[in-house]
């Protein structure tokens, strides 16, 4: 269900990131113009973050960004919303007779830090691992993801990079807002 829209079509000011990244789904899968974010300091803002869509429970989508890509918050989500709907590789481009069972979550990230997995908690941070060009990226606080151990083995299986070879190793936290969620009101 979309949030409730003010007079010129922009998402209701106390529309959190989720809904607002519904939103503009609904609008893309309509073929219709993306709704502008709310004009308020958490949208105009910037930040990096991720959008994620499951499907009845299970994953359909997720892309993001580790540093702002777009001049506001707003922006930003619009554009990881259109690729995690239409562009993520492990997956077919989102239907509209999907959307009746999709739910929207999006993580607004903290700048990432060095650190060593030692700083680690997969519950709090999320972890970014890089060698190279090649990088993984897991969020914080998913499920089955309760141990540094896993969790620097998902994201370095995700960079193609083994734990033998030499890697770094960055942590990054998040606020995580569901559909309802308020801005600044995160449930993670």
């Amino acid at each position: 269900m979309a949030a409730a829209a003010e007079p010129d079509g922009r998402p209701g000011a106390g529309s959190g990131p989720a809904d607002y990244a519904r939103a503009c789904i609904e609008a893309m899968v309509a073929g219709a113009p993306v709704p502008p974010a709310p004009d308020t300091p958490f949208y105009t803002g910037r930040a990096a973050c991720f959008v994620s869509l499951k499907k009845q429970g299970e994953l359909r989508g997720c892309i993001g960004t580790l540093a702002p890509a777009e001049p506001d918050l707003g922006r930003e989500i619009a554009r990881n919303a259109h690729s995690a709907a239409f562009q993520d590789p492990r997956f077919p481009p989102l239907r509209a007779d999907e959307l009746a069972d999709l739910t929207v979550s999006v993580d607004v990230l903290s700048p990432s830090e060095p650190c060593l997995p030692a700083d680690l908690d997969p519950a709090r941070y999320g972890v970014i691992v890089a060698a190279g060009f090649r990088r993984g990226v897991l969020l914080p606080d998913l499920p089955g993801i309760d141990t540094v151990a896993l969790q620097l083995g998902v994201a370095l299986q995700k960079a193609g990079l083994s734990p033998a070879e030499d890697f770094d190793v960055e942590r990054f936290t998040v606020d995580r807002y569901r559909e309802g969620d308020a801005p600044g009101v995160s449930c993670g």
